[in-house]
């Protein structure tokens, strides 16, 4: 069993607040708490000062996930600092709204890997499983509320699910904005109303990026998607394998 390490979950807004936060905050806690018993332990702590992105503070962790943040919650400072971890190998988990951030930054957007443009009236939609052997994807979690669910497989293979979020168009197509970005699931257009990007709409990948790692998923905008098995496993394995761990 390896030394535990830290993971910092950093949820601070400047922009649009998701009411979420707080169930994604709780989730995160819940997931380290279940490590103790597990091969990979980890520790979480939660802010939302942004003094903590000094190279100082963030050398004690191996794993930042931005939880849903918005606008430009960095300084130039802070984003430098954001920098050095990454490219000392720091790993990054994205959720959400944290493609609509730091839009002042070049570097960030690449980092993410797409930038938020707009998103329909949330819905149901189909998503494929692009990659279910991906180390994010087939981690499992199992301390959650079984009896919570935003999906409703359709497939005993599992390569489809049905879930209700906002589905996320992006400014450019995720695929030309990052080099060696590797999509892991992609939404059916056809299964909703609103989507801009035709029959291929990646909404969750991963990718290393200067140094780094990093996951990014848009999925997560409903409370119930952090009580929500499936989810829950790609933010475990998201956080297992941008720590180089998975």
């Amino acid at each position: 069993m390896s030394a535990p390490f830290k993971v910092l979950i950093f949820s601070r807004t400047v922009a649009y607040r998701h009411d979420s936060i707080p169930a994604g905050i709780r989730a995160l806690h819940r997931l380290a708490s279940t490590s103790a018993s597990a091969a990979h332990q980890f520790t979480t702590d939660d802010s939302e000062d942004a003094s903590v992105f000094n190279l100082a503070s963030l050398s004690a962790y191996r794993v930042i996930v931005l939880l849903q943040c918005s606008g430009e919650f960095l300084d130039d400072a802070q984003l430098d600092a954001l920098k050095g971890f990454v490219q000392s190998g720091g790993g990054i988990v994205a959720v959400h709204c944290a493609s609509f951030a730091m839009h002042s930054s070049e570097w960030y957007g690449q980092l993410i890997g797409a930038v938020f443009e707009n998103h329909p009236e949330p819905q149901r939609g189909r998503i494929t499983i692009l990659d279910p052997e991906h180390p994010i994807m087939t981690c499992e979690c199992t301390s959650q509320d079984s009896n919570v669910r935003l999906s409703e497989d359709i497939q005993h293979d599992a390569t489809e699910r049905v879930w209700l979020d906002e589905w996320y168009n992006f400014k450019t197509h995720p695929r030309t904005v990052s080099d060696g970005l590797h999509a892991l699931l992609a939404v059916d257009e056809k299964s909703y109303d609103g989507g801009a990007h035709g029959d291929d709409h990646p909404v969750a990948w991963c990718r290393t990026f200067d140094g780094g790692r990093c996951f990014y998923t848009s999925l997560g905008h409903f409370d119930e998607a952090y009580e929500n098995d499936w989810f829950m496993g790609q933010l475990l394995g998201g956080i297992l394998w941008t720590a180089g761990l998975a």
